[in-house]
């Protein structure tokens, strides 16, 4: 079990970011990640799908903060006789941010180093040059001169790749550069959560739930959410940053450093207007800055959480980050600890009489 200490977050959230779990591979992110909420849950158990629950609290409404324990990544597929691998996505990718990058080969023997090749421009047409490389046409160099040589690596059809991309601290030392941010953040935060609460006068059973495959459509939502049975829920994950040049306003309004983030919009999920509403007076009472956040394209554990049972009260929220579902994403501290404050300060907030209010609607 680990010690939890103060100003560990950033510890855990390195160590989470820079383990491999692609989607229907999160067993080691699993027990990273309880090993960490551990430290402040009373139980900590899984679903059949391998979800990771950490339960804090034994009355009172029942409130479920989820992240996710999976990262977009790979999946070999097929050796080339020369020793290249063929690969799978596992969630969305874009083949604009894929070619020419690092990545790890995780194996039964270990991570192997390899990059993501594809046919060199000199070789390509004028019209070729122009347009982006298929998924299908790329492949990954890990080496190997053969086929019988990158077996003998360790290498097989079904084992799968991430990004090769460590925790890095920027030089403006409140942005944290790593792979897979989506979502060990959330992670992190869910057991941050459930830490600080210990501060608190809560009457609540809270869980800080790791939930697996929802880069491949949120299906660890539907058994995650079956366990828990929860009367509200909070999906954390992370949002776009659209303060980068080429995007405006209205496309993605959150900015780096400007404060965490409520999604009014997502393509699976409304928010519960009552929730919402404690959200944003909780965020404005307790001097958090909060920025609003609508997504037209993809959604968050939140769509499968809401349609539990009768219905689960839920909201998402988040932090924005920089360049996500590629290689690497980028973060601002200060947006993740507004983030930790105004979630301690909501559930503090949803005693037994409120949950009552808003779950009549």
């Amino acid at each position: 079990m680990k010690e939890m200490k103060q100003g560990d977050f950033k510890q855990m959230l390195k160590e989470l970011t820079e383990v491999a779990g692609p989607p229907g591979h999160e067993g080691k992110v699993r027990k990273l990640m309880g090993e960490w909420a551990a430290t402040a849950a009373d139980e900590v158990y899984s679903d059949r799908l391998g979800a990771m629950i950490a339960r804090k609290g034994n009355g009172g409404p029942r409130i479920m903060v989820a992240g996710h324990l999976d990262e977009v990544g790979f999946m070999v597929t097929r050796i080339t006789d020369e020793g290249f691998l063929k690969f799978q996505p596992l969630g969305g990718w874009w083949s604009q941010v894929v070619s020419a990058q690092r990545v790890e080969v995780v194996t039964e023997q270990g991570k192997l180093l390899g990059v993501i090749g594809s046919k060199p421009p000199h070789l390509l047409s004028l019209e070729q040059r122009k347009k982006a490389v298929p998924l299908d046409e790329l492949f990954i160099d890990v080496g190997a001169c053969d086929k019988d040589e990158a077996e003998e690596m360790g290498i097989r059809p079904g084992d799968v790749v991430v990004p090769y991309s460590p925790f890095t601290e920027m030089n403006q030392s409140d942005i944290w550069l790593a792979k897979a941010m989506d979502n060990r953040l959330g992670c992190a935060v869910s057991v941050e959560v459930l830490r600080r609460l210990e501060k608190t006068k809560h009457s609540n059973t809270v869980f800080g739930v790791g939930t697996v495959m929802e880069e491949v459509g949120r299906r660890g939502a539907f058994t995650a959410t079956a366990a828990v049975r929860p009367d509200i829920g909070f999906a954390v994950d992370v949002g776009i940053a659209g303060d980068i040049p080429g995007v405006n306003r209205d496309q993605a309004p959150c900015r780096l450093g400007d404060g965490p983030q409520v999604v009014l919009y997502d393509a699976g999920h409304l928010p519960h207007r009552g929730l919402l509403h404690l959200v944003e007076e909780t965020a404005e009472a307790e001097g958090i800055a909060l920025q609003h956040e609508w997504i037209k394209g993809g959604a968050t554990d939140a769509s499968h959480i809401h349609l539990y049972d009768q219905g689960v009260p839920a909201v998402s929220v988040g932090v924005p980050a920089r360049y996500i579902h590629s290689h690497t994403s980028m973060i601002h501290r200060k947006d993740v600890e507004g983030l930790i404050q105004l979630l301690v300060a909501v559930i503090d907030r949803l005693d037994a009489p409120k949950v009552e209010e808003l779950l009549k609607g």
